[in-house]
């Protein structure tokens, strides 16, 4: 008798041990092919520009090819619609801006995938504010100027942002609704396209990624008005947040990796380890720094997760609060 339960406490053990073989084989296997980072951006564009500076130093951990894929449009939605629907099995991944993923979902009318539930957060890029510019023509030197123009010229004054539902769009309705402005929006399919019509003044106001309009600030052919979020940028410590300006905007955006639901846990977690060993190295927080972004946050992908949902509440309320719904 006692023989006999020792033997069915080995067949289960061996049953219990075969069952977790596939998901651990397929832990330690991967990655066995080259591996794609979809940035959904145009090249130039802060998301690309974050994308590539992982893809490097991410290919060596991982000792497979990282390629970078550039799929523009709606506010990245496109981009992120592949990612969720790609095969969960770590070989497709996402690097997409929180507006994307906090915001779109409210001012969409159609999201062909449930940001929520078919896209598993892996690693948060850094934290910072997005950036009010100006073409120098327009004579603005700050968010006071801005304003006085806009209300003695209802209707004039068109802003950029880089989609519908972008967090510059979401800002920009903000302080419309704050300073009771008229101002037509001009929404772009990137920043990259939104940068070019500022420097060209086609536009003469606009939101942009903190990033990618530093060389042109610093240049003199850009002006910055003011930056969103908790702080300056270490690039632009000249250029106050609007909350120094009076115009209380706090919220931080972010850059977040992600993979389809349900990709296997040891990938999830040894793409965070692998991500958040890249980024705090000092040669990745250099580059931060010249990006006028703040040295990252490393969080596990647990705490990444807490971050989208509660960031995810705070977006949306801010869109109620600016009646910005499925436009």
């Amino acid at each position: 008798m006692h023989d006999a339960h020792i033997h069915r406490r080995t067949l289960l053990a061996s049953a219990l041990a075969l069952l977790g073989t596939p998901a651990l084989a397929q832990g330690a296997a991967w990655p066995s092919k080259p591996i794609r980072l979809v940035a959904p951006g145009a090249a130039g564009d802060g998301v690309d520009i974050f994308a590539r500076m992982l893809a490097g130093p991410l290919q060596e951990a991982l000792k497979q090819p990282v390629y970078v894929e550039n799929k523009v449009g709606a506010n990245s939605v496109i981009g992120n619609d592949f990612v969720a629907k790609a095969a969960p099995d770590g070989y497709t991944m996402l690097l997409s801006p929180s507006s994307s993923i906090a915001i779109s979902p409210i001012v969409l009318p159609k999201m062909p995938y449930d940001t929520q539930k078919d896209l598993l957060p892996v690693a948060q890029v850094g934290a910072s504010g997005v950036l009010l510019i100006a073409n120098p023509a327009s004579g603005f030197k700050n968010l006071a100027d801005m304003v006085r123009y806009a209300r003695a010229n209802p209707g004039k004054l068109s802003y950029g942002s880089w989609g519908n539902g972008s967090t510059g769009h979401l800002a920009m309705e903000g302080i419309k609704a704050y300073y009771g402005l008229d101002m037509p929006h001009v929404p772009y399919k990137g920043t990259a396209t939104e940068l070019n019509d500022l420097l060209a003044n086609n536009i003469g106001v606009g939101f942009l990624d903190i990033a990618s309009p530093v060389p042109h600030i610093q240049t003199g052919k850009l002006v910055a008005l003011g930056v969103t979020g908790t702080g300056r940028g270490p690039a632009l410590q000249q250029v106050p947040t609007l909350t120094e300006q009076g115009y209380k905007f706090d919220v931080d955006g972010w850059y977040g990796v992600f993979v389809p639901a349900k990709t296997p846990q040891p990938i999830v977690q040894r793409l965070n380890q692998e991500i958040n060993r890249i980024l705090a190295t000092e040669e990745t927080q250099k580059k931060f720094a010249a990006l006028n972004m703040p040295k990252p946050p490393i969080k596990t992908a647990e705490q990444f997760a807490a971050t989208v949902s509660s960031d995810i509440a705070t977006w949306q309320g801010l869109a109620k609060t600016a009646k910005l719904t499925n436009e």
